[in-house]
């Protein structure tokens, strides 16, 4: 059982009985491609360090994979979604030790806001919802094979992955890489290392920080071995070619994590990571990306406190298009409440204007690359139509499909009205 409970099932409707168009999302590495996933897809999407509270940048992306999840699951795919947990990790540490608290309650205390958070935002839990403490002895066996494979090495007290095979896959210049590295926690000045680029895969212990005994010694794992173990144990694909079906995250992980967990997996898999990578723009504020070094985050848990409607959020932060970096503005907010009242008015009706080709289209733009924007405003310009009686022409042709324009929305978008 896992260490941290997952939220609470959310309630999917049952599928409705119209055509439903194969999705079709943009590859960060071979552009829009259609999805294959006719009956069993695993995905996988990085999770959080739990060192503070979910901001609004985490929660797009959330919801950019919980409408993938959605739409997946509608039009008949079992979908195996997995989530880890990075409970320990520098950052925790340090906020730890600055705020004089113990590293595992402060994680534990994280977990849990990030968990209310998702709940309240209507996003479906993970099947498996992983804490990195949960698999330490799998990490550890998992390295010392890539040591007798060859494809890690000691340094010191520390294992590192040889990156060697795979620097000529870098879709950025050499030295741009080392800079981006540096910054993300990566060290490509150590002496000693292959190359400069290569990984921890295994941190030796260190004073003030915790550690475990394993087959490989004391010590603790690196950040991208995590992500890779974690997925093949949880979703190991019968497929030849691919471990998993999709990994996802913000485009802050295309390099180094997603980069580094797909070179590592080869050495340790002898197989591809996944078959699609799918990254969700930044989102900023002011100008700037929205980020804990910044110190700029807007926080869903003050909406939640503050008692918004977690439709109209949720509306708010699903309407832009998903692979686009963009600033937040309150404004979003004032909009989305508009358009939910709108459509709240409309399901409110007895009668309506007639629901299967409106629902249609809005699949249609949904299985688009998630253009939500477009089929919000079919939605909406169905409201107006249902709720301008006196005007409207057609009138005598409504009818009492409400509920399923409701089970639509609920079901596909997420939003239960």
């Amino acid at each position: 059982m896992s260490k941290f409970s997952s939220w609470p099932q959310t309630f999917i409707p049952q599928p409705i009985d119209v055509a439903k168009p194969k999705l079709r999302l943009h590859d960060t590495n071979r552009g829009l491609v259609e999805i294959s996933a006719d009956k069993k897809f695993a995905i996988y999407v990085c999770g959080i360090t739990p060192y503070d509270a979910t901001h609004l940048g985490h929660a797009a992306t959330y919801l950019t994979f919980d409408l993938i999840n959605r739409y997946l699951k509608f039009i008949g795919t079992e979908v195996r979604y997995v989530q880890n947990i990075t409970d320990i990790d520098d950052p925790l540490f340090e906020r730890a030790k600055r705020d004089l608290v113990d590293w595992q309650s402060l994680g534990t205390s994280q977990v849990q806001l990030f968990a209310d958070d998702m709940t309240y935002l209507r996003v479906i839990p993970p099947n498996n919802f992983v804490a990195v403490t949960e698999k330490i002895d799998d990490f550890a066996i998992a390295v010392k094979k890539m040591i007798e494979n060859g494809s890690a090495y000691r340094l010191e007290n520390d294992i590192y992955f040889d990156l060697t095979d795979f620097l000529s896959e870098l879709k950025l210049p050499l030295d741009q890489a080392h800079q981006i590295f540096a910054e993300r926690g990566g060290d490509p000045d150590r002496s000693g290392k292959r190359t400069k680029l290569d990984p921890i895969l295994w941190c030796g212990p260190k004073a003030g920080e915790p550690s475990w005994q394993t087959v490989l010694g004391a010590g603790r794992p690196g950040w991208h071995i995590e992500c890779v173990v974690i997925a093949s144990d949880y979703l190991n694909s019968e497929k030849m070619e691919f471990s998993i079906d999709l990994q996802g995250g913000g485009s802050d992980l295309i390099f180094p994590h997603h980069f580094m967990c797909s070179a590592i997996n080869q050495k340790l898999n002898q197989k591809k990571f996944a078959q699609y990578f799918i990254h969700t723009g930044m989102l900023g504020l002011d100008g700037e990306k929205m980020s804990k070094s910044k110190g700029n985050l807007v926080f869903v848990s003050n909406y939640r406190k503050n008692g918004l409607d977690p439709m109209v959020l949720r509306l708010a932060l699903i309407k832009d298009p998903f692979q686009s970096d963009r600033m937040w503005e309150e404004k979003k907010i004032a909009q989305a409440a508009i358009e939910i009242e709108l459509i709240r008015s409309a399901l409110a009706l007895q009668a309506c204007q007639p629901v299967r080709a409106v629902i249609e289209k809005a699949l249609h733009q949904i299985a688009n690359n998630l253009d939500v924007k477009s089929a919000i405003q079919t939605i909406l310009d169905w409201s107006k139509l249902s709720l301008d009686v006196k005007n409207n022409e057609n009138k005598e042709k409504f009818v009492n499909e409400t509920g399923l324009m409701a089970r639509f929305l609920d079901s596909v978008l997420g939003i239960a009205l």
